[in-house]
């Protein structure tokens, strides 16, 4: 029995390999499981691929700010044709900033940028002054990726809460 692939399965393959490199790369730098027992090896599967579903979907969320095409191709066209990119992602590319004057990042630099929010919790050594937690103030960047994701921050002091 011989089986006929259509030429999009190639592409779709692309994309499996890519997503198979992403787990192992940079990205999620997922190493080998030494794990022995059968539900642990399958309980580290899984949350290997949550974790690529999770970056996947903040790739989709944050592309307005990464180097990411948003205006996917024509499903029409050819799916052996090379992938061609949109104007608009051709602009970041070359401009390296959005039309505002933003600066365009990659998704590790973004996350960098984002890993520098932090809730500080104030221990104050005066008698009679409560504890409490100070927010960073994000910048303007971090405004807007939360914004595309949806997180709103409290307010940046919170005096008593634990």
């Amino acid at each position: 029995m011989r089986f006929r692939v259509s030429k999009a399965c190639y592409k779709q393959l692309a994309k499996v390999e890519q997503a198979f490199r992403t787990l192992k790369g940079v990205d999620l730098k997922i190493r080998p499981s030494y794990h022995r027992l059968e539900h642990r090896v399958r309980a580290h599967v899984l949350l290997c691929m949550l974790a690529y579903y999770v970056e996947w979907h903040l790739r989709q969320a944050l592309a307005p700010l990464l180097f990411e095409d948003e205006e996917p191709g024509d499903p029409a066209a050819s799916p052996v044709a090379p992938a061609r990119r949109s104007a608009r992602a051709e602009a970041k590319a070359r401009h390296q900033r959005l039309e505002d004057g933003t600066p365009v990042h990659s998704f590790q630099t973004l996350l960098k940028d984002l890993a520098t929010l932090a809730r500080h919790r104030v221990q104050p050594q005066l008698p009679g002054v409560p504890a409490f937690d100070m927010l960073t103030r994000p910048t303007p960047l971090q405004e807007r990726a939360l914004a595309l994701l949806g997180v709103k921050l409290d307010s940046g002091v919170v005096p008593g809460t634990k």
